[in-house]
């Protein structure tokens, strides 16, 4: 059995460490509290991002079009005649002019035929003259001068028409123009369907391109466009000059045809060209750069800060550039609109804009 004295000290040491422990418990708990409360009460800091200043500037809309350039003119030589190349007065390359005597074919029996009707010729019309001047003294009827007229006017026909088979046996060039490869040689028989050669007035150039249907009405004739090669990287003009009267129903698109200078025949027909086709052009368009735009199930948006705070506003576009797009409504002059770290951001957040264009 335990002292007394034992009892009350035991009983003396809880109640002087009993405080103490309290005292501590105390000192833990406000200790903990202000970083709970610090913790909750601290703002959400600023999301760094770029911004746009929105301004009336010029902007114009444009497409990407392949062509095919085209000759001015072109036509493949041919002979008319089944006739054998006596002569072949051309070189390839050459540069020749309309008129100028390409191929000579055959004939020898055709200028014999030519002569014989020049002498038949000849004896009609003494027999025309004589008759001619029997009538006028009563000498003859006038149903013989009727036949000897008749018998000078179709010889003279049939000279010309020999005449007109014998022009084509001298082919020449149709136009100025540069001559292709040859491809027959003096000896060779040719008809109709043998190609001798072509020519190609390349002093000018067409560039052919389809365009879309729904820009159709918007390439006008007399407007210039723009188109490069990928021989060089020259940028070359054309002015349209036509278009095809209808839509192709397949492609649906339409034919335009352009028309411009070829310096030093540097442009070759059959070449693809490359056509940045202007279509809409706007001085005081409103827009944004192209990464600035959000798509939504109910149309685009763009984030907009306004006193630091980031707001979601509904926007409607318009025409699309490479990099920028025009907006029609839902931006006012002055906005500043934000266009990176958007994947950080939400309506209300606070936004700290680190570079403004």
């Amino acid at each position: 059995m335990r002292h007394p004295f034992f009892k009350n000290l035991a009983l003396r040491f809880l109640i002087l460490t009993l405080p103490v422990v309290l005292f501590i418990q105390a000192c833990e708990t406000q200790a903990n509290e202000p970083k709970a409360t610090i913790a909750a009460a601290a703002p959400n800091p600023a999301v760094p991002a770029d911004g746009y200043i929105v301004q009336p500037t010029a902007f114009s809309e444009a497409i990407e079009i392949t062509g095919t350039l085209v000759a001015n003119q072109e036509v493949t030589i041919a002979s008319e005649l089944t006739r054998k190349v006596v002569h072949v007065q051309v070189k390839e390359g050459n540069f020749v002019t309309a008129g100028t005597l390409l191929f000579q074919l055959d004939d020898a029996d055709l200028q014999a035929q030519l002569e014989r009707l020049r002498q038949q010729e000849k004896l009609a019309a003494l027999n025309e003259a004589r008759f001619k001047d029997l009538i006028a003294h009563d000498a003859a009827i006038q149903q013989d001068y009727d036949q000897a007229i008749t018998n000078l006017n179709v010889l003279k026909a049939e000279i010309r028409a020999l005449a007109v088979t014998i022009d084509k046996t001298r082919i020449r060039a149709p136009f100025n123009g540069r001559i292709g490869i040859v491809r027959v040689y003096p000896g060779a028989l040719v008809s109709p369907n043998t190609v001798l050669t072509n020519i190609v007035d390349d002093t000018r150039i067409k560039v052919e391109f389809s365009v879309p249907e729904k820009y159709a009405n918007l390439v006008t004739i007399g407007k210039t466009q723009q188109f490069t090669v990928q021989s060089d990287t020259a940028a070359y003009a054309a002015t349209v000059v036509a278009k095809e009267s209808r839509m192709n129903e397949q492609t649906r698109t339409l034919l335009v045809e352009a028309i411009g200078p070829n310096p030093k025949g540097r442009l070759v027909p059959g070449q693809s060209a490359r056509l940045n086709l202007a279509l809409h052009t706007s001085n005081d368009a409103l827009k944004v750069p192209s990464q600035a735009l959000m798509p939504s199930s109910q149309g685009y948006a763009v984030y907009v800060a306004k006193n630091n705070k980031v707001q979601l506003t509904p926007v409607t576009i318009g025409q699309r550039g490479a990099q920028e797009v025009q907006i029609l409504n839902g931006l006012n002059q002055g906005d500043t609109v934000i266009t990176s770290n958007l994947l950080r951001l939400v309506p209300g957040a606070d936004v700290a804009l680190v570079k403004v264009k």
